[in-house]
């Protein structure tokens, strides 16, 4: 009677799963946002803790871990306990940290669980007022001849509107004057001056801008337009073929949380993309959620190598790096 009681009780073990993930979650979890508060990340990420939080019944809260463009709070999310109560929310530098940074501490491919990508912001091209040129062809002609004549603003290495300006030279072969800035905010402060004469932007912050009349647009970086710039082309249908660039962000758990841990997370995650105040709130951000079929851990890890591939050339052929 011992041995079947000892037997029954093995089984038991092994069939019923651990208590963390039946519990999940019983406490607070945090969600990491490798950037400064305020910024477009930040913004996301509050919208998303918000709505999950109440998909959850258990409170997300958002805390701004930065520095070393999105790598420290990265790694402090890789160094957590793989239990569910440290996630990650982080963009496009996922993908282009491994070509920029000789030395990452943690391996961005491995690391971590995927969750699922949450939206793709578009980003905007845009030139001073008094730039002069008014179109995106003729932007490309003056860029051509002009070359490091041309100044193009951008928030530092690694930058969404630092990897902009790298894939437009690429796309047109062609070279200008960058010019880093601590941020995007103080870029747009010298583009509106006249201090420089581009900056690759998100939609989002570009906007006002743009319909006061303060600066120029040229494209759109998206396959479509963009809803609240409608009369803006894209730069696909202005004729610079092969540039494109969404800043797309993604939710990710350390490496070894538990499958359904992951899986009551990849659930959530899907109801608030799909809760009409996130949709409204991501469109006052010029963006929207993605589809749900791209919500999910295989979509995101697919999504992540196909982009560090992608971007490892550019990265490299433009001999950039950052400490």
């Amino acid at each position: 009677m011992k041995h079947f009681k000892w037997i029954a009780l093995s089984l038991a073990l092994i069939f019923t799963p651990p208590a963390q993930a039946q519990d999940y979650p019983s406490r607070v979890v945090t969600m990491i946002v490798p950037f400064s508060a305020g910024g477009p990340a930040d913004a996301l990420a509050r919208i998303l803790a918000q709505s999950m939080t109440d998909n959850l019944k258990q409170q997300v809260i958002v805390e701004n871990a930065t520095g070393a463009g999105g790598t420290l709070g990265a790694a402090r999310v890789a160094r957590a306990a793989p239990d569910g109560y440290t996630i990650l929310f982080h963009h496009i530098g996922m993908a282009t940290s491994p070509a920029l940074y000789r030395k990452l501490p943690y391996d961005t491919a491995t690391a971590f669980e995927p969750i699922g990508l949450v939206t793709d912001v578009p980003m905007i091209l845009v030139g001073g007022h008094d730039f002069p040129v008014n179109t995106f062809a003729e932007l490309l002609t003056y860029a051509k001849e002009k070359q490091d004549e041309v100044t193009y603003a951008h928030a530092g290495v690694g930058s969404s509107s630092h990897l902009c300006g790298l894939l437009f030279m690429r796309a047109m072969e062609a070279q200008m004057t960058t010019v880093p800035y601590k941020g995007t905010g103080p870029a747009m402060t010298d583009l509106l001056g006249g201090q420089v004469d581009l900056l690759c932007d998100h939609v989002s912050t570009a906007v006002p801008q743009v319909k006061a009349g303060k600066i120029k647009p040229y494209a759109v970086t998206t396959k479509e337009r963009v809803p609240s710039l409608p009369d803006v082309p894209t730069a696909d249908e202005a004729g610079l073929k092969g540039f494109e660039l969404g800043v797309w962000y993604g939710l990710y758990a350390p490496k070894g949380t538990e499958k359904p841990v992951i899986d009551k997370l990849v659930a959530v995650v899907q109801r608030s993309l799909q809760d009409p105040q996130v949709i409204q709130r991501f469109a006052d951000l010029g963006t929207a959620p993605v589809a749900i079929e791209r919500a999910t851990p295989k979509a995101l890890q697919e999504h992540l190598l196909a982009e560090i591939a992608r971007w490892q050339p550019v990265i490299k052929a433009a001999g950039v790096y950052a400490e």
